[in-house]
Order: structure tokens, then sequence, then C-alpha cells
């Protein structure tokens, strides 16, 4: 009876997947003259039922059946197409790929996929829908942007799993995969920076960048956003976006060390949400005073996606990862501080969280959190210096005073705490 009773939900979500399906076919061709559509709601659900019953009947007697009634489905619905065609009622190739799909979903409800045949069902129906959207989308994007995607694509799904996850050289300390890492996050930034400056405009384009950006890397956006500085003058606006990068880094900090070590939190809350606002409201200040309004034309960047940027912040990664592992082997646990300023360059992540898992039954609790704090100061204040080696004066006089601010008030609290 309880299998009675699998096979007729099975055969229920058979049903209302291809009904589903078909109330969205039905409705894109609801003007066409009746006998002039290949399939309609109808036709869509017995087309997932048909599934659903093969599924059943090649359960039985062997699955081998199940791939001949697709082929059949298959060509019964190539056929009626092909004579649409031929009387000049050429309906595209959509519908009948979607009833296909439909029988495969209604056979994976009866196998006991339940969840899987759904979620499909309503990806295949919201994909159906979105034909006006996807077109006008393919009608806008350029041939720069399309070759930036697949380029991005390339790094990131091609080459970054088959790297090496470990370390290489003097104290192991080179990881092929984390360095690419790095390359890959600059790259996606820059090009997640430049579509959305085309979707949001400038002005919410940058900073929305800016704080995406930052839960990622604040670093790497800052790379991303001091290159655009070349040849516009959005430097007030850019500034904002750079330091709203950095306000995120501190929240990030907080989060790292209460997963890790919950009982190192109390010491940071308060100085780093001190830093958190003078950046925040440093960066408010700097779009609020810039002169760019939100029509105003995106900087004509050359690539959406350039690698050369990327792979030379990687190579310097590099060096600094092996400077890091280097002052580490030689002054050990003495040269706390000078590794978290190290550290701090380049990654406050990492730091963090080793600082933040050291502290755990460690009585020196308070040489941890100042050193997290320290790695934050000099990862700041690096970043108004890179920004002004990229970008130059131009950019320094708006970055330089809020990030130089933001790392006294940390400066301070070590100092007095």
């Amino acid at each position: 009876m309880l299998i009675c009773m699998e096979l007729l939900i099975g055969l229920g979500l058979s049903l209302a997947i291809g009904l589903l399906v078909g109330v969205e076919r039905g409705w894109q061709e609801r003007d066409a003259p009746e006998g002039a559509r290949i399939a309609g709601i109808r036709t869509f659900g017995l087309v997932g039922l048909l599934g659903g019953l093969w599924a059943v009947i090649g359960e039985v007697l062997g699955m081998v059946l199940l791939g001949i009634a697709f082929a059949a489905i298959a060509t019964l619905m190539i056929t009626s197409h092909m004579q649409d065609v031929r009387n000049g009622r050429d309906v595209g190739v959509t519908t009948v790929v979607a009833a296909l799909v439909t029988f495969a979903l209604g056979a994976l409800a009866v196998l006991g996929y339940t969840k899987e045949a759904a979620a499909g069902a309503v990806v295949t129906t919201a994909l159906l829908s979105l034909k006006p959207v996807l077109h006008g989308w393919l009608r806008r994007i350029e041939s720069l942007q399309l070759f930036a995607g697949i380029k991005l694509l390339l790094i990131s799904v091609v080459v970054l799993p088959v790297l090496p996850d470990q370390g290489y050289g003097p104290w192991q300390a080179l990881n092929p995969y984390q360095i690419w890492w790095m390359v890959v996050l600059i790259a996606a930034i820059s090009f997640a920076g430049y579509v959305a400056m085309r979707a949001a405009g400038v002005r919410r384009g940058v900073l929305l960048t800016g704080l995406l950006g930052g839960l990622a890397s604040s670093t790497a956006t800052t790379v991303t956003l001091a290159r655009l500085q070349r040849g516009t003058d959005l430097r007030a606006l850019l500034a904002a976006g750079i330091v709203a990068a950095s306000a995120i880094m501190f929240p990030r900090i907080l989060l790292e060390v209460a997963v890790v070590n919950r009982a190192l939190l109390a010491p940071l809350v308060l100085p780093l949400a001190l830093m958190t606002a003078i950046a925040v409201v440093s960066a408010l200040w700097l779009a609020h005073h810039s002169r760019t309004s939100s029509t105003e034309p995106i900087p004509q960047v050359r690539n959406p996606m350039e690698l050369i940027p990327a792979l030379q912040f990687g190579l310097f990664l590099a060096v600094v990862m092996l400077l890091t592992h280097g002052l580490n082997e030689w002054l050990g646990e003495r040269g706390l501080y000078l590794l978290a300023a190290i550290s701090g360059v380049a990654d406050v992540d990492a730091i963090t969280l080793s600082l933040a898992n050291l502290a755990r039954g460690s009585d020196a609790t308070d040489a941890m959190w100042r050193g997290i704090i320290l790695a934050a100061m000099v990862n700041t204040v690096f970043k108004g210096v890179l920004a002004t080696f990229i970008a130059g004066r131009a950019l320094a006089v708006y970055v330089l005073p809020a990030m130089g601010l933001t790392a006294l008030i940390g400066l301070g609290w070590i100092a007095v705490a």
C-alpha cells in the first residue's frame, strides 16, 4: 500500500510538472490559433505524465525501455516541428526541447528524485519565461564584455581547480592555489565593478563595488578602483569606494574571530567598531562631495577584466607570503608584532585566524588582539599607499587622510588599552 501511494505521488508530481511548464508555454502562445501550436498545457501535462509512466515500466522491464520511449517522443516532437516549418509556422525549437525536458523530469519524479524534479521544473519554467529579459541582455552585451566573461571562467573554472593546494619553496611558503585564487579574485572584482557601473550608474556602481568587493578582499578592490582613476575625473567617488571597501574589512575580522575564538572578541569589538565608524563616515563624506552624477558616462575601461595587473599582484602576494613565513621561522613568537605587521600588508584574514586560534588556552591574549589590530592598521595604511602608487597624487589627497585617521584610531587604542 505504501509503495502504491509513493507511486501515485510520483505520477501526480509528473503530471504537475507537465502542467507547470505547459502553463508557461500556453501563455506564451496564447494568441496562436487553435491547432497552430506544437504543444500546449494539455500536451505538456500528458508528456510529463508519460515520462512518469515509462519510468514505472522501465523499473519493471528494464531501463532501456525508458531510453527508447524518450527517443520516440523526441522523434514525434521533431517531426511535428518539421511539419510546422514546411507549413510556414516556424515556432522555434524551444517548445520541442521543453517537452523533452518535461518528459525527463516526469521520469525523475517517479524514480524517487522528487526534489530534483520539482526544482528542475521550476527552473525550466523560469528560464522559458525570461525570454524577453535574456534576449534584451544579449542585445546590450558587447563583444568585449563577452570575451572578458569567458576569460574569467577560463582562469577560475579551468585553471584554478588543477593547481596544487600545497606549499612549495622555502618553508613551504608558496601555495600556487592560494596565489592564483587572488589573481582570480582581482579579475572577478574588476569585471563585477565594470558590470555594476553599467547597471547602476557610476556613483552607485562604484560604491556597490567597494562594499561587495570589500567582503572578499578590500586590497583587491583598492587595486581595481584605483586603476579606474586613470583618464577620469572621479577622484572623490573612487576614493569613497576604496574607503568603503576598507570599512567592510573590520566587521569581517570580528566575524572571523567570533567563529574561531569567541573569547578574544571582547577586546576587539570597540576598537574595530570605532575604526569602522570612521571609515564609513569618511566614505559617505567623499561620496557626498564627489561631483559625479548618476548619469555621468562610465569611465572608459579598455578591458573589463585585465589580467596583467592581477598577475602582478599575484607575484607581489607570493613575495609577501615568502617573507611572512621567513620571519615566523627566524623570530618565532618574539616576532609576533612584526609578523602581524608584515602579514597585514597583503592579507588580514590569515593573521587574524592564526592569532585567534593561537590565543586558545594562552595567557598572552593581549598580544593576540593587539596583533590583530596592528595587522588591520598596517593593511589600512598599505591600501592608501597602494592607491597612491597606482593612481598618483590626485587620488592620494582623498584616500590617505581617511585611511590615516582610521589607522590612528587603532594605534591610539593599542597605546592606551
